[in-house]
């Protein structure tokens, strides 16, 4: 855990490590079953994103319960444990408190062999970088709260969110790949700029191929943002370049605060056309290459 990393990780033998990582999050959705199994997709990408198989998970409730019934609470509950079922996990126990909001999520533990251990450091100049999820989350769930977005759109996100990293997790595994993170609170932008923290190297992001959700734009055209957007957009002001012909609604949309996002993958060019081709024929329709690790100028994300 020396660095921002996605879990921490505990070396027990020569041949095996615990990673381990908390996750809890408020209601992006209004079902409580599919919030429920967007919380536990959500905790379970961070030991995929290292590439590691999670093995048990503990819940993490705060629950209104002078507000809200107790079947909202059951519902939840059951959309957790069905995901961590599709996972292959174990419910091993959790905890609860009262509280005015309500949170969830869980704890999860993960095994890995200690050389397999995928870090979001290590990509290397000429790497080409693979996003495996759209973008559009935040914006898209801020407009459900503002009743302004439409089913189709809410549809096409819950989707996604509720759908695990695994598969991406085994093919990377199995190609070999130098950094792997997933796109969560900090937006892609924001993500990416973690794996170069403290190296020499540099990002291009060709925003035409980031894939997005429908109606992202149109929605951050008018106006809906999630408040972690601007926070993002201004804490990684200095390491992003945006090229003037990227249209401002565009270069927004990089710095989304995502849920249950996808893997953000840095691979040397032989490998990454069979990543892709593997990812697609598995299902990973929306898995793209968006960019490429560069050495010029230092320290600097290109939007181009």
């Amino acid at each position: 855990m020396e660095r921002a990393e996605d879990a921490g990780v505990y070396q027990l033998t020569d041949d095996l490590a615990i990673i381990q990582t908390i996750d809890f999050i408020t209601p992006i959705v209004d079902d409580p079953y599919a919030f429920g199994q967007v919380a536990a997709a959500n905790a379970l990408s961070d030991v995929y994103a290292m590439g590691g198989k999670p093995l048990t998970a503990m819940n993490v409730v705060c629950f209104p319960v002078k507000k809200m019934d107790i079947t909202i609470l059951r519902e939840i509950l059951a959309g957790g444990i069905d995901k961590l079922h599709e996972a292959g996990v174990k419910l091993t126990g959790g905890h609860s408190v009262e509280d005015e909001e309500l949170k969830y999520g869980l704890s999860v533990t993960g095994t890995i062999h200690p050389a397999k251990v995928i870090l979001n450091t290590g990509a290397r100049p000429g790497d080409k970088l693979i996003l495996t999820k759209p973008l559009g989350t935040g914006i898209i769930s801020t407009a459900l709260k503002k009743k302004s977005a439409d089913e189709d759109t809410v549809t096409s996100i819950i989707k996604s969110m509720t759908t695990l990293n695994r598969q991406a997790t085994e093919l990377m595994q199995a190609v070999g790949v130098h950094a792997c993170t997933d796109v969560t609170g900090f937006g892609l932008l924001g993500h990416a700029a973690e794996m170069m923290d403290d190296s020499d190297i540099s990002m291009v992001i060709h925003s035409a191929a980031v894939p997005l959700f429908p109606k992202t734009i149109e929605l951050a055209g008018m106006g809906i943002a999630p408040g972690g957007l601007q926070r993002n957009r201004e804490f990684r002001r200095d390491m992003v370049e945006v090229a003037r012909e990227v249209p401002d609604l565009l270069a927004d949309i990089l710095f989304d605060p995502q849920t249950s996002g996808g893997l953000l993958i840095s691979l040397p060019v032989e490998k990454a056309t069979a990543l892709l081709e593997k990812m697609h024929r598995e299902g990973i329709k929306e898995a793209t290459i968006i960019g490429e690790v560069t050495n010029q100028p230092k320290g600097k994300i290109i939007v181009s």
